[in-house]
């Protein structure tokens, strides 16, 4: 038997600006775009369409979750402390040369981490915490 994950969910507050940062900025391919009423979902992943795909998903649209609420959950989103997803890259410092070139905003640059990861971290245009780790 094997278990693989299938897609991370990752919210985003304007769907252009994630489509620049994940596709242009990042590399990956669109997947899916799909729009349903004023939302929309973009489905993004490494080139090839094989591997985990993250669902940029619009925040906080559950009926039953109320305005305070809603107000709170785009709060810590902007903070950065909603939710984060780690990537791994082949080339971390290119990748981070590339991505502080292109103006992302850095939250740490590439370190060796006491316990032993080679690491980085952005914040995506919606505010959540990209953190990349050196693959290998």
């Amino acid at each position: 038997m094997s278990l693989t994950i299938h897609h991370a969910f990752l919210p985003h507050t304007d769907a252009e600006a994630a489509i620049g940062f994940y596709r242009d900025l990042l590399g990956f391919e669109v997947r899916k775009d799909v729009g349903y009423q004023d939302m929309r979902w973009i489905t993004v992943g490494p080139p090839g369409g094989a591997g985990t795909s993250i669902v940029l998903h619009p925040p906080a649209v559950d009926p039953g979750i109320t305005d305070a609420e809603r107000s709170t959950i785009l709060e810590l989103i902007a903070k950065g402390a909603y939710t984060a997803v780690t990537l791994a890259s082949d080339d971390l410092d290119g990748l981070f040369a590339r991505l502080q070139a292109a103006g992302a905003d850095v939250v740490q640059e590439p370190i060796d981490q006491d316990y032993g990861v080679r690491d980085c971290a952005f914040r995506d245009p919606a505010g959540n915490l990209i953190r990349v780790n050196q693959a290998g």
